[in-house]
């Protein structure tokens, strides 16, 4: 793992490689995930490329892969995730996975076809036979003589004709049978009445068993009808109104004979597709064993395949057309790894010729790589959406591991919340290994599961800062004894029964030997929370604490900028800039935190009422008086104040002119001396040599570096827009100091808020559930502490909990990060086959 303090070096490097053994090379390079290719053709069409054809043959069979992906699903069945991770195939392999896969989606486009038509037909035998069935009941044959007469009754199950009238029919009876979808029989009856008034007598009954819908398929119950009409006229519109309303029109035999004899031929043909059909599933069901089982290892082969093969596109021929040549951003410490993979490449596919990789010193500025692992990715992943870091920058990541969660503590104090965020993300942790929470597909449960180690943090900080305020569900808990005693106050005092019935409120006085017998051993006395000065009191303590916090985090972030000047050899920023800095910022804000301490140490509780205020002298201070009804804090103050002040303001044209006139002499004597300007480098950046051409990327023509093109710093020296930049860094500076240290107070009021939040929902849900019930309160009280909870984990975690990340995370980003983090870099994105991404 490289260093988190600073991203690692990175160099620009070219691969030669021959051309039998690229692609193993390149698939050798992906496994391993080190390097960063570069496109050296970028003015080529993709459709003019070298392995545009490659290309296109696995885009082939990605869209096969997507067709048997979809019968898969069509069948019920999910393919799973490939179970290891193959390498890429080869020529002759891809060639196998080709044929094999259009092979099985041929096999599949067949049997698929075939079983819906077996399935068709099927359904139209059994549709066919419902309807001779019902048929009969409406066309069956008179009764012998002699037997009784049927009582008429109106049922759908009675024949169409009267039997005794067929005699008296001169004309002949003609049928019509068919199924027709349920939702279309009104409109169907409704149009053949207008259509065929007096001509025709209909009858409609539902299907016996429901069976699939083609157009749909879904499972829905048809209704047959039975139509018998006089007339071929009639008949002819009949069956155009079936064929508009999309029935399904069967053969209705005349005779008795006729339909019993189709019935029995119906019956044999629906047994023998049924036993087809059923040999047809069982032949569908192997051939998608065999597809679910290939499909995962396929498709992560040939996506492989097809990014080695993009790859190769951005690499460019040297002049014999034999080789290739790329340029990659590389890990200097990842060189030996990169040669190696190189000579195992060379080795697989049986070259003579082996590739190799070779530095190139270049004036671009390199990516940004800082290794992370499970814990610090969370942390990493906070500074970088505010930007990535520049080129070996000092990284805030590990610093906010630690800051980042007390910050959040401060806001967050409470004994009982913070143990509920921690054990949530301990969860997470110790089961962070589970495939049901890694592939999960709710966004907001993977934002909370990749932050499972800063929402431990969190919590556990919380925990901490709950202890130092003694709140735990916003009520204080007694751990220690109180150092305040109300027994000796009594003693002691002139407090009478008359006196104690006319003041509900006592004040306990600390100047009376006995009652205060020294600080709280951790955190805020219990006692506090019986006062009805409890707010004035921790209000003080916590905007005190929040300025002197803010503060020290900010001088903080001054103090790391002295890594990057010392790093990038600018030593004289040093002088002209963090100097200035670090004395605006002190003279004027660490002397409001000197004041606070040495109002906490000189005065006790016996010359409290003649303490002075620090507001009033500060104010006093930057107006170069004094206030006669404020008492100095210490002998020769007014003095000492005027010369911080005189000392902050002095800082400021330093720090405004400083930068821009050291370079601009700087840059008259080196022309002066006509040595030609060298452009800052990087470690690894070595100075140019007469051959322009082998000392830069291969993609860079001579012009570009004379004119700079591919250093940021080697640019044409402006005063003018040096002066601007400084400029706008001294007021954002000088104006930040104070808007930044007011803006640290929102550690005080969020502090505030949450703990008078939780006393509320205490007060008015659980109190009143404990003080207002009488004896049901056990009963009721369970209802009531379910709706605490509720309310406590929704509001109280939640809903705060959200607002005090995003209040911390600001004073990372702008009050913390801006005193010494540019974040201007991109980051390095190797070419690799991450597993997760084939799955």
């Amino acid at each position: 793992m490289g260093s988190l303090f600073r991203s690692e070096e990175v160099c620009l490097a070219q691969l030669f490689l021959q051309s039998a053994s690229a692609y193993s090379c390149i698939s050798e390079l992906g496994e391993r995930g080190l390097l960063e290719f570069r496109d050296l053709n970028p003015k080529v069409s993709p459709f003019q490329r070298r392995f545009v054809g490659e290309v296109r043959r696995c885009e082939e069979m990605e869209k096969t892969f997507s067709f048997l992906q979809q019968e898969l699903r069509a069948a019920g069945r999910v393919p799973g995730p490939c179970p290891e991770s193959p390498r890429a195939p080869v020529a002759r392999e891809a060639l196998r996975v080709q044929e094999q896969s259009e092979q099985l989606a041929q096999e599949l486009r067949e049997v698929t076809r075939n079983r819906a038509s077996l399935r068709g037909r099927l359904r139209d035998l059994r549709q066919y036979l419902h309807v001779l069935r019902e048929g009969e009941r409406f066309t069956s044959l008179p009764a012998p003589l002699g037997s009784q007469p049927r009582p008429r009754a109106l049922s759908e199950r009675e024949p169409i004709l009267d039997p005794s009238l067929h005699q008296h029919l001169e004309r002949k009876i003609n049928f019509v049978a068919g199924v027709i979808h349920p939702w279309r029989v009104t409109a169907f009856e409704r149009l053949l009445w207008r259509a065929c008034r007096g001509y025709l007598v209909a009858s409609f009954v539902e299907m016996p068993e429901p069976m699939e819908d083609p157009a749909t398929g879904e499972s829905i119950t048809w209704v047959i009808f039975l139509i018998s009409y006089w007339g071929e006229q009639i008949g002819q519109k009949i069956r155009k109104i079936s064929d508009c309303f999309h029935c399904q029109v069967y053969l209705y035999p005349e005779s008795e004979a006729s339909r019993t004899d189709t019935i029995a031929r119906l019956h044999g043909q629906i047994q023998e597709f049924s036993v087809t059909l059923e040999e047809t599933e069982k032949y569908l069901a192997e051939v998608l064993d065999k597809v679910a089982q290939a499909l995962p290892t396929w498709r992560v082969q040939v996506q492989k395949m097809k990014a080695i093969y993009l790859v190769l596109n951005q690499c460019s021929f040297d002049v014999t057309k034999k080789c290739l040549i790329a340029e990659v951003w590389c890990p200097v410490q990842d060189l030996t790894q990169v040669q190696d993979a190189l000579r195992q490449g060379s080795y697989q596919s049986g070259s003579s010729v082996e590739c190799f990789v070779q530095r190139v010193p270049t004036l671009e500025s390199p990516p940004t790589l800082i290794r992370t692992n499970k814990f610090t990715a969370g942390f990493q992943s906070i500074v970088d959406a505010y930007g990535v870091a520049s080129y070996q920058e000092v990284n805030p990541a590990p610093y906010a591991i630690i800051t980042f969660p007390f910050i959040f503590a401060i806001m967050f104090g409470d004994v009982g919340h913070g143990l509920l965020m921690f054990l949530f993300a301990l969860w997470m942790v110790l089961y962070e290994d589970s495939p049901r929470l890694r592939q999960g597909t709710n966004e907001i449960w993977l934002t909370f599961f990749e932050g499972r180690y800063l929402i431990l943090l969190m919590g556990a900080f919380s925990i901490y800062t709950g202890f130092i305020y003694n709140e735990c569900f916003s009520k204080a808990t007694a751990i220690f004894t109180s150092a305040w005693s109300v027994a000796t106050m009594a003693n002691h005092s002139s407090w009478s029964s008359a006196y104690l019935a006319t003041h509900p409120s006592l004040t306990l006085d600390p100047n009376v030997t006995g009652v205060f017998r020294g600080p709280y051993p951790f955190g805020i006395d219990p006692i506090w929370s019986l006062a009805t000065n409890h707010l004035n009191f921790l209000n003080s303590f916590k905007m005190k604490m929040s300025v002197v916090l803010g503060i020290v985090h900010m001088g903080f972030g001054v103090v790391l900028g002295v890594f990057n000047h010392v790093h990038f050899q600018q030593r004289h920023r040093l002088v002209l800039e963090f100097l200035p800095e670090m004395i605006f910022l002190l003279a004027l804000f660490g002397y409001l935190v000197f004041l606070i301490f040495y109002k906490w140490i000189k005065f006790s509780a016996a010359d409290s009422r003649v303490a002075p205020s620090i507001l009033i002298h500060f104010i006093d201070m930057f107006l170069f008086t004094s206030n006669a009804e404020n008492l100095p804090l210490y002998p020769g103050q007014v003095p000492v104040q005027m010369v911080l002040v005189v000392l902050a303001l002095a800082s400021v044209p330093v720090l405004l002119l400083g930068t821009p006139l050291y370079q601009w002499c700087r840059q008259r004597g080196l022309t002066a001396s006509a040595v030609p300007v060298q452009p800052l480098a990087t470690g690894e950046q070595e100075p140019l040599l007469e051959g322009q051409e082998a000392r830069n990327s291969i993609n860079a023509t001579t012009e570009d570096v004379e004119s700079g093109r591919h250093g940021p710093d080697a640019k044409h020296f402006d005063f003018a827009e040096i002066f601007m930049h400084q400029a706008i860094h001294t007021i954002e500076y000088c104006l930040g100091c104070v808007s930044n240290t007011a803006s640290y107070l929102r550690l005080w009021a969020l502090s505030l808020a949450h703990a008078q939040l939780s006393e509320v929902l205490w007060t008015m849900v659980m109190r009143n559930g404990f003080v207002g019930l009488s004896y049901v309160g056990g009963v009721v009280l369970v209802p009531v502490f379910a709706a605490f909870a509720v309310l406590t984990v929704a509001i109280l975690l939640v809903m705060e909990g959200l607002s005090a990340f995003l209040h911390a995370l600001r004073l990372h980003w702008v009050e913390f990060q801006n005193k010494f983090y540019v974040g201007a870099g991109y980051k390095l994105c190797p070419f690799a086959f991450a597993p997760d991404t084939w799955e």
